[in-house]
């Protein structure tokens, strides 16, 4: 079947549309344009959900004002609803990866707005004179107040999934460390025995880590609260009536449900990338965090007969091609993978954030691209840690104990009631002899064995 097709012209001349898109001229000159990564600005819905907010918005005050043909405007908040339920997401087909600041996927909106606002009022898609994707849906605004507006609402509708599934993960280890209170193991440092501690004390500790997490990243999001919007190109306000540039916030923030506020240099907040090197290290320290502790759940997991096996993490799919039995720490081994990107990530953001020059910078499209990704990659990531790993993990008691009664760890507990020395020798006895702590407390009458055994 021959694809139909249409023809819409803009500053560069003629482009040919499929007939049946919402979208027109200049996303398809972005498709063709920037064939990068293969991942659609629709990849990410809150991004498109929150543009369709700030045209909403930025639609009822400039009716309120006067300047919007009431017809056009009810027509464009008509569409928007539409956008924000979920509708036309595959009509936003233009790669994250793009030059232009944003302007594309700005463009794109108002294009999809556009066209399906004239195939409401009973005209042909293209025909703009009726409704115009610039005149009239990008009315008081410019790519550069709303892009970073809508990458911000984006951030802030993305980051509680994110914080429910670190929370979730935290509750799985709490679990675990009420069910391992009473379970004695030998505490490492440097992966030397080092002290006595409880399997719960280590288990409770990686909650407290990841809850210190949340905290930052909830800090770190409140910078995207203030927002641009109203300041058009390089934060003067341009061709935006002083009334439009006083309310449009409070209006967005309204139809969101969100604390938001208009910054109060919006020159500078046109440029300053700051907000989501702030977002993204958070991010990266929690990555950091998460990362380390799967590296501790495959240790204590290791064996299960030449490791330590402290602990039994569920098994999840058969390990091995050759290796009968074997079987992995799969759940880790992906949720280290995904702390690595984040990390990663990081390192492009904080590039991307300094390679700004002048008014703007150009860069934000694979900030946004990144951070985001971040955010939703990490919430898959911990969701599974935590339901198809931690919540089933076992202890091996009498490892851990076996342990224990076998290293040098409880001659610490007891250094202060004999004596740092006489403690350093009876470890050095310990280790020489391949004796258990109890069998050298018996070699040595002259210590209370009763209060440490």
């Amino acid at each position: 079947m021959t694809l139909q097709l249409r023809t819409e012209t803009d500053t560069l001349g003629t482009v040919t549309v499929p007939a049946t898109a919402y979208y027109g001229a200049q996303t398809t000159r972005a498709i063709n344009n920037f064939p990068i990564s293969g991942q659609p600005i629709s990849r990410f819905p809150d991004l498109i959900k929150s543009l369709a907010y700030i045209k909403w918005s930025a639609a009822k005050v400039n009716m309120r004002l006067g300047l919007l043909d009431r017809k056009k405007g009810e027509i464009i908040c008509q569409v928007c609803d539409e956008i924000i339920k979920g509708d036309h997401l595959d009509q936003f087909p233009i790669d994250l990866i793009q030059g232009g600041a944003g302007t594309s996927t700005n463009m794109n909106m108002n294009e999809v707005i556009a066209n399906r606002g004239l195939e409401i009022m009973g005209e042909k898609r293209g025909q703009y004179q009726a409704l115009h994707p610039n005149d009239d849906v990008n009315m008081s605004q410019s790519t550069n107040d709303v892009y970073p507006t809508a990458v911000r609402l984006a951030i802030l509708f993305t980051h509680e999934r994110l914080v429910k599934s670190i929370s979730v993960l935290c509750a799985r280890f709490k679990e675990k460390g009420v069910e391992f209170k009473d379970i004695k193991k030998v505490g490492r440092t440097q992966l030397q025995d080092a002290v006595p501690m409880t399997l719960g004390e280590e288990f409770q500790a990686f909650a407290s880590t990841l809850e210190q997490d949340i905290s930052l990243i909830k800090q770190a999001v409140l910078l995207v609260q203030k927002v641009n919007l109203g300041g058009t190109a390089i934060g003067t306000g341009i061709n935006a009536k002083p009334e439009y540039q006083k309310s449009i916030v409070e209006e967005l923030s309204e139809a969101t449900g969100l604390s938001l506020e208009q910054t109060p240099d919006k020159i500078a907040a046109s440029w300053d990338m700051g907000a989501f090197v702030s977002i993204s290290g958070a991010l990266k320290r929690t990555a950091i965090n998460l990362s380390k502790i799967c590296n501790d759940l495959r240790l204590l997991s290791s064996g299960p007969r030449g490791g330590l096996h402290e602990i039994n993490l569920p098994a999840m799919q058969p390990g091995s091609s050759i290796m009968p039995g074997k079987i992995n720490p799969v759940i880790p081994e992906v949720a280290n993978q995904t702390a690595f990107l984040v990390m990663g990530n990081d390192q492009i953001i904080t590039l991307a954030a300094e390679a700004g020059q002048l008014q703007l910078n150009a860069m934000e499209p694979i900030i946004a691209f990144k951070i985001l990704e971040s955010m939703e990659f990490m919430s898959n990531a911990i969701h599974i840690l935590a339901e198809k790993c931690v919540a089933g993990i076992t202890a091996n008691k009498n490892i851990c104990l076996e342990f224990l009664e076998s290293s040098t760890a409880m001659v610490t507990a007891m250094s202060q009631q004999i004596g740092y020395e006489k403690a350093a020798q009876l470890a050095k006895e310990i280790i020489q002899n391949d004796l258990s702590f109890s069998e050298a407390l018996k070699k040595h009458k002259e210590i209370n064995a009763e209060k440490f055994i």
